[in-house]
């Protein structure tokens, strides 16, 4: 298979609507997409990433005004949220209508759905017939694409479009609140705070990861994400004495250790966020081996960070 690169979103839509599937910017990280509705199409996501089929997609929609075509129910908790939040790094979980497939929330009664904010992948989304269920557009388990490159490095020959666009300015999934139970689930941090969840919905409250044995209910709570090829270190405080190694690395918001030649002091949490996936990616093409990782403070997108970094190290 050859994929196509194309900078059109009306051209990379076209491709969609006629069954194939097609990588996409957003401003969390790139997405993997393919018809709502085309089973078929859907299944070659899973096949393109070697993604196991128990973990659901999020639907992504235009607009609000398009979750009703997913959704067969919109709580008031939803409905606060679509109304303050969307469209933004937000996936909300809902009770599915009959009309989308299985496959697409891996045989759950509900649905995770999106509005992304990012203008590229609203103009393409807005070119779609139907709503677009996409994971991110990476190899299953590897770090998320926060840049087209970086997709067409692990899905080039294996998708049939990548529709190119400018680096993701958040760097982290969307932040996916479960609200098909009461009180409303964090399933899954991310750029939406907890600390803003709290400010609408002040009853919500933190979800455990999965159990042996049950279904995941969003993406991010089973299975190994985020990992790079070599093995990562976590910190918990800032470290100036590190071994001098030249196949080592740091990251993190403290001054830079000594010794290491690849590091990197990030200015800010957002920033690290950001940049966090692409240095993993980094990291692997210098034949790196071992990432010490400074855990940022458990506030705002720290707590994604911070998940992110578990989930890499295999911690949870």
């Amino acid at each position: 298979m050859q994929t196509f690169v194309t900078d059109s979103p009306e051209e990379a839509a076209a491709c969609l609507n006629r069954g194939e599937t097609v990588a996409f910017p957003t401003e969390t990280v790139y997405g993997l997409g393919a018809d709502i509705f085309r089973a078929e199409s859907i299944a070659a996501i899973f096949k393109a990433k070697g993604r196991p089929s128990d973990n659901p997609l999020i639907v992504h929609v235009q607009s609000p005004d398009m979750i009703n075509e997913v959704a067969r129910e919109i709580n008031e908790a939803a409905r606060i949220l679509i109304d303050r939040l969307f469209p933004g790094p937000l996936t909300l979980v809902l009770k599915k209508r009959s009309s989308v497939p299985d496959i697409v929330s891996a045989g759950l009664p509900t649905v995770g759905v999106r509005c992304p904010s990012h203008p590229i992948a609203s103009a393409f989304l807005g070119f779609c017939d139907h709503p677009v269920a996409a994971p991110s557009a990476n190899l299953s388990g590897r770090p998320s694409s926060t840049d087209w490159k970086t997709v067409y490095h692990d899905l080039g020959g294996k998708i049939d479009c990548l529709l190119r666009g400018a680096p993701s300015t958040i760097g982290l999934e969307s932040t996916i609140v479960d609200c098909s139970v009461a009180p409303p689930l964090l399933l899954r941090s991310g750029a939406v705070s907890i600390e803003r969840l709290l400010e609408l919905i002040p009853e919500m409250k933190i979800a455990t990861s999965c159990l042996p044995g049950q279904a995941p209910k969003s993406p991010g709570m089973k299975y190994r994400h985020y990992s790079p090829e070599a093995a990562i270190v976590l910190l918990d405080a800032p470290s100036l004495q590190l071994p001098a190694d030249p196949h080592s690395a740091w990251i993190g918001l403290s001054a830079l250790p000594e010794g290491l030649m690849h590091s990197l002091r990030c200015h800010s949490a957002d920033e690290y966020a950001r940049v966090l996936f692409g240095f993993f990616r980094t990291c692997d093409a210098q034949n790196i081996h071992t990432i010490y990782c400074e855990l940022p403070p458990e506030q705002g997108i720290g707590r994604a960070i911070r998940d992110r970094l578990f989930k890499a190290a295999g911690k949870n």
